[in-house]
């Protein structure tokens, strides 16, 4: 029998042995390489069970069979535009083989990515704010653009949002069921669904027709994490599944990133604790990548078979681009810098100083030099590329778009255009957008921020017409916050 041949009917029977449900993952195993394939595993008698199951399981595993129909039903499952991959098989995702626990069989519709592709999962409340929507549309849409496959549960709000906006730029994503695939859940996410299914895949551990019950999703959060090299964390509560799902990650050797949020808001109280616990802070789409890749990089040398110590001596210290953060073998610390003129050079280096951790001198910190105020041709180059880093940048401590005046507006009746990445909005809107946040404000929070002249009634219908286009929300009246994507 041929190996392609071979593998087709072990993927039939391993359809047996998954669509059991009296067993899992570890016992399919077990039976598995006891018997020496699936098949044999289904030929065996219930001795050969015996030496695996309890009895119990045996019998009932006896009747199971004695109904089933192996080819019959794989070939419906096939004819559903549905496959199984197996452990054994090359096709099965190599991080999820490295997981405790691994899933026997995955049940996939659609293509999955490549193993050599990055891949970030992002998760986070189900009932997200304005704040937790924009920065999730915003990483979606980064690591869409970048090439890197966003992986998640294909949940209401944080899951999905960050899984379209990948889409949306052009991206890959992978959702992860707590179903069977041939169910979309939450059937809300139809569209999602259905594009995940032409651009990405969608997967389960489940067998067709599994409903989405309550005790199916713990184990999916698990393959979440375990698909990803890394896993960002917005919004979640101090109870909540969000924080499950990051304590099977750190437990399966993942890089987790929490995106910080105000102490007086309880969406954000999971977030800040796991910083409290030493998560890598999320301060933006461009230094979070920065700092995935370099410790991916690490990664492979220190896997490598030529991989030798004193060569990564040197560079074991990495510089968040814009941050004063420094990563030293896998840790953060916050450092301060200090200007220092060299004599005669007509520049100044950042020296680094003591860091703001606590935990010391940063003596290794790289020098990195500036241009003086003093030579004037030098500091003009400076300046334009320091401006042309900033167009091509995402930050969190600016907006993530810049809105600029058109040349010619009629009226207040305008729509966002899109140059280059660039908003554009006239001047009235343009100001009062600038002065709105995530959290709502009261008109007369609002009028303070701008110059003298505005009564309400010209206050309220820029801010209507704000809401009108979709930048705003009325959350009461007399009170509007900024609207995430």
């Amino acid at each position: 029998m041929r190996r392609v041949e071979w593998e087709e009917r072990e993927r039939i029977y391993a359809c047996w042995l998954c669509n059991f449900p009296g067993i899992g993952n570890r016992h399919r195993h077990l039976l598995t390489k006891l018997c020496g394939s699936a098949e044999e595993a289904y030929l065996a008698d219930k001795r050969k069970w015996g030496q695996v199951l309890s009895q119990k399981q045996v019998k009932d595993l006896a009747d199971y069979t004695e109904k089933w129909q192996p080819e019959k039903e794989y070939r419906r499952m096939q004819e559903a535009g549905i496959s199984l991959i197996t452990f054994s098989e090359k096709a099965y995702p190599q991080r999820l083989k490295n997981i405790p626990d691994s899933p026997y069989g995955i049940f996939v519709k659609g293509r999955l990515p490549g193993e050599n592709v990055l891949t970030v999962a992002v998760i986070g409340a189900r009932e997200c704010s304005e704040y937790g929507r924009y920065v999730a549309a915003e990483l979606g849409a980064e690591l869409g653009r970048r090439g890197v496959v966003v992986v998640s549960g294909m949940a209401r709000g944080i899951d999905g949002i960050s899984q379209e906006a990948a889409l949306e730029a052009g991206g890959v994503s992978v959702g992860v069921l707590g179903c069977g695939v041939d169910i979309c859940y939450p059937a809300q996410n139809k569209e999602l669904y259905d594009r995940l299914l032409h651009k990405g895949a969608v997967l389960s551990p489940y067998p067709v027709g599994t409903p989405a019950l309550a005790r199916n999703f713990p184990p999916r959060n698990r393959i979440v994490s375990g698909l990803a090299d890394a896993v960002v964390v917005i919004e979640a509560r101090v109870k909540s599944g969000t924080l499950i799902t990051v304590d099977m990650a750190l437990e399966q050797g993942r890089e987790v990133y929490v995106v910080p949020g105000r102490v007086t808001d309880r969406l954000s109280d999971g977030c800040n604790r796991l910083i409290r616990q030493g998560a890598g802070v999320f301060l933006s789409p461009e230094c979070f990548l920065e700092e995935i890749l370099q410790l991916e990089e690490q990664k492979r040398r220190h896997a490598s078979p030529q991989y030798n110590d004193s060569s990564d001596r040197g560079r074991k210290n990495r510089k968040c681009p814009d941050k004063g953060v420094v990563l030293q073998e896998g840790r953060r610390k916050e450092v301060m810098f200090q200007k220092v003129e060299v004599p005669g050079s007509g520049t100044e280096i950042l020296k680094s100083g003591v860091e703001t951790s606590g935990l010391g001198i940063g003596s290794s910190v790289p020098i990195i030099e500036v241009p003086s105020a003093r030579t004037e041709e030098s500091g003009s180059r400076a300046e334009e590329a320091n401006s042309a880093k900033k167009e091509d940048k995402i930050t969190m401590e600016e907006p993530m778009f810049r809105i600029r005046e058109p040349k010619e507006t009629e009226g207040f009746e305008f729509r966002m255009k899109e140059s280059n990445g660039i908003g554009i909005m006239p001047p009235e809107p343009e100001r009062i957008y600038n002065l709105l946040d995530f959290y709502p404000k009261s008109l007369e929070e609002i009028r303070a921020g701008l110059p003298d002249g505005y009564d309400d009634r010209q206050l309220v219908a820029l801010l209507m017409g704000l809401c009108l286009e979709n930048y705003a929300i009325q959350i009461s009246p007399g009170h509007f916050c900024r609207k995430g994507k």
